[in-house]
């Protein structure tokens, strides 16, 4: 059973950055395609990102499009959502989602919660002067 395991969030002024992790306790990364996806208040969770187990990024939101990049470390066993330019409205919990097993390991077209197989517990991320 893959545990994984959100960090990073915080409290940001508008324009600031940060880094969000997803880490596995225990079990590899590697065989999973991972996505980072977010939940706003009174919103549905929407897609931002997605890393193949072989590195091709699938990016979802179009608000996050050149703000936000996706990448993985295999020997630290991490994934990363790096977040510039932050704006209140990408206010919100921050998950990662692990897709492998009996899912193909690949970023999926669409970023349905089903489409995959574990979630981490979230990390809130909030964007205020």
């Amino acid at each position: 059973q893959l545990q994984l395991v959100e960090s990073g969030g915080g409290l940001v002024q508008p324009g600031g950055s940060l880094r969000l992790s997803c880490a596995s306790s225990g079990a590899t990364l590697r065989p999973y395609a991972i996505g980072w996806f977010r939940q706003a208040p009174g919103k549905e969770r929407e897609g931002l990102s997605c890393v193949s187990p072989r590195g091709v990024v699938k990016d979802y939101a179009d608000s996050a499009k050149g703000r936000f990049s996706i990448s993985r470390d295999v020997a630290k066993n991490t994934v990363y959502l790096q977040m510039n330019n932050l704006k209140p409205d990408d206010t919100g919990t921050y998950y990662c989602g692990a897709r492998g097993h009996p899912l193909p390991p690949t970023c999926p077209d669409e970023t349905t919660k089903g489409n995959f197989n574990f979630w981490g517990q979230g990390t809130q991320v909030t964007v205020s002067s």
